[in-house]
């Protein structure tokens, strides 16, 4: 059997195509419809659903995201499922502000404009696009180099959508990373690359009462980074706390501007946070691991319920932190991630 299939979701009573050999989740992407996700490749269980009509056939996944049991009981990852019938799907998860802001993804070409070195492991990649990306704040795209085999990342603007056709990208060197090792020298100015996206469910909600938490670490920094300046652009008055975890001073950058940001910007904290600053004496800063911190912040400051939390960074790092804001009794339908999970290939 082939050709085109319908995938009705529930309870939301959406409905899209899929062709043949396409995922439910891409399928959605390429019609504006925005759905829960995370890594694409069916290790986060982001996109977790039900089957209740239809066949399917599941590409391979991790039974960390999707086990056996679940498997049994007709749970499917979006993204990984193929569908050979009209299908229904209930949604274990969705956000009915995400579907209303959905924007469709698109394919796009890129121009490397630039590659600055922020730390000795952290660079700011330019990209200059053909025509202009739409995209809300603290979303990301997947990147293709050039060359004999394809390789593909995703990676998150640090810029605000304002800023459509040059995009920023802040990213990690990874040791033997095929894509971050070729940010020191092996991309030039010039060099083409493939841009798909946006993608994320991790972007700036507008229009909310209460306080703002970001956390990051590492190149967690970039959705940070666009969500604040548009959260600032917006004319919003919230206070905004900005925690950033790092292992010693040498890993910390944009302090000048985060100190620009604080002298022009009323109710706004900005705390890094050195989990390995040992005995230097001269840092005055908090020490620790960066969730250890906001949660002596979140028990001093009593913020209540009604704050907006974004977090971006490694996975340990969001899987610590998460108990500590059920602990202070954060709204979790308020808590917004993206979490970095490694390349699979």
């Amino acid at each position: 059997m082939s050709g085109t299939f319908t995938v009705r979701l529930q309870p939301v009573g959406v409905e899209f195509e899929v062709e043949e050999n396409e995922t439910v989740l891409n399928a959605a992407f390429r019609q504006g419809i925005a759905l829960p996700h995370g890594c694409k490749e069916g290790q986060c269980a982001a996109c977790k659903s039900v089957l209740t009509e239809g066949e399917i056939e599941l590409m391979k996944y991790s039974t960390f995201a999707l086990n056996e049991m679940e498997r049994g009981q007709d749970h499917i990852l979006l993204c990984r499922t193929l569908a050979l019938s009209d299908i229904e799907v209930e949604l274990l998860n969705y956000d009915e502000e995400l579907l209303a802001k959905a924007i469709p993804v698109k394919q796009f070409e890129g121009t490397v404009t630039g590659v600055t070195e922020l730390t000795h492991d952290i660079r700011r990649l330019d990209v200059a696009l053909e025509q202009p990306l739409k995209f809300w704040a603290g979303q990301y795209v997947d990147i293709t180099l050039p060359g004999a085999e394809a390789i593909t990342r995703s990676f998150s603007m640090a810029n605000t959508p304002g800023e459509a056709k040059n995009l920023s990208f802040i990213i990690k060197k990874y040791p033997n990373g095929r894509f971050s090792s070729r940010l020191d020298g092996d991309l030039p100015v010039g060099t083409t690359v493939g841009v798909k996206g946006p993608y994320g469910t991790c972007f700036r909600r507008e229009d909310r009462d209460g306080a703002v938490i970001m956390v990051g670490g590492g190149s967690g920094m970039s959705p940070l980074w666009s969500i604040l300046h548009d959260h600032v652009a917006s004319g919003e008055e919230r206070p905004v706390y900005f925690f950033y975890g790092a292992r010693t001073r040498n890993d910390l950058f944009y302090l000048d501007a985060f100190a620009r940001i604080s002298s022009e910007t009323e109710n706004f904290t900005f705390v890094p946070v050195l989990s390995h600053a040992g005995d230097d004496a001269e840092w005055g800063g908090e020490r620790g691991f960066v969730h250890e911190v906001v949660g002596a912040h979140l028990r001093r400051l009593g913020l209540g319920e009604a704050v907006d939390v974004y977090a971006c960074g490694p996975a340990p790092m969001i899987e610590a932190l998460t108990p500590i804001l059920y602990m202070n009794n954060i709204e979790s339908d308020r808590v917004y991630f993206d979490k970095f999970t490694p390349a699979s290939n």
